[in-house]
């Protein structure tokens, strides 16, 4: 009886565990695969064209196809045309976007990080009332006030100057949301408790303790800035009515209209495809270089210190 009971417990045991699934338990991660490799390709099918168009003559931008390089590699004069089109004014373009976008991104990743951790870690009257506030901000289009601000800053004579682009780009709703988010759980209220019982001011906490654990979640919200800023246009082109003080965003735009209203502008198009290859660099190495500040938060709050 004891050698039947245990000769039959492992089959009793496999019962109980089921059959085994082989095949249509692996099939989710190759359709999960395919469907990565199909929305990566979607996304670098425009920055693939971009690139084989920076390479070609205008002539041959219409010739050949978009999608391979022509047979004359003309990128080297078309990086020339870009930089000394009209008086070199994309140098120009190109320092005020790079002004705009890093003045205002760091403004508004240091002013969300501190709202970020005043609504998660200090305790004042109507804190959740200006949080909901906050949240309904995100909701509101920015395209949608960009009018109102006009107004706004037309009546203290800041139209057409550079503030009219960076003080509106200092306030995200969203950057805030996403620092009070991460502080509630990267910021431990113990380390907070000790240096107040030591006597450091709130000041000095949140430069020398808390500053250093938002590190990560700062880096993201400055990420998301710098793209939002880099690539705005509406809010420019209603602003701004000097070339002078374009992005390249808009001067791009002025290129391209430029190209398609006929007589003369021809030889814009491969100019601005260039153009824009160039415009796009800068983001690209932003990314690279600030990765892996932004890789080494995204898990920073799961783990308590």
């Amino acid at each position: 009886m004891v050698t039947v009971a245990t000769a039959s417990t492992p089959a009793r045991t496999r019962r109980l565990r089921g059959p085994r699934q082989r095949g249509p338990h692996q099939r989710p991660s190759t359709v999960l695969t395919v469907g990565v490799l199909v929305i990566v390709a979607y996304f670098l099918f425009p920055l693939w064209w971009l690139v084989m168009a920076s390479t070609k003559s205008n002539s041959d931008l219409f010739a050949s196809s978009g999608l391979w390089l022509a047979r004359n590699f003309n990128l080297g004069a078309n990086l020339t045309k870009v930089f000394t089109y009209n008086d070199g004014i994309f140098l120009i373009w190109l320092r005020n976007t790079v002004m705009y976008a890093v003045v205002a991104a760091l403004g508004s990743a240091a002013l969300s990080a501190l709202a970020g951790y005043a609504l998660a870690k200090l305790r004042f009257g109507g804190r959740d009332l200006l949080f909901s506030i906050i949240l309904g901000a995100i909701m509101v289009p920015m395209t949608a006030l960009a009018i109102p601000t006009y107004l706004l800053f037309a009546k203290v004579g800041l139209v057409n100057t550079p503030w009219a682009i960076i003080i509106p780009s200092l306030v995200s709703p969203f950057g805030v949301y996403l620092m009070r988010v991460y502080a509630a759980a990267a910021v431990d209220r113990s380390l907070l408790e000790s240096a107040r019982v030591d006597g450091a001011s709130e000041a000095r906490i949140f430069v020398t303790i808390a500053l250093r654990l938002l590190a990560p979640g700062l880096v993201t919200v400055l990420l998301f800035q710098l793209v939002a800023i880099w690539n705005n246009y509406f809010l420019p082109l209603i602003m701004l009515s000097n070339a002078r003080w374009y992005p390249l965003t808009v001067g791009l735009a002025q290129w391209q209209q430029t190209a398609s209203s006929g007589a003369g502008s021809q030889p814009l198009y491969s100019i601005v495809t260039t153009g824009s290859l160039v415009s796009i660099l800068p983001l690209i190495i932003a990314f690279l270089f600030l990765q892996r500040y932004w890789q080494s938060g995204l898990a920073a709050g799961s783990v308590k210190q």
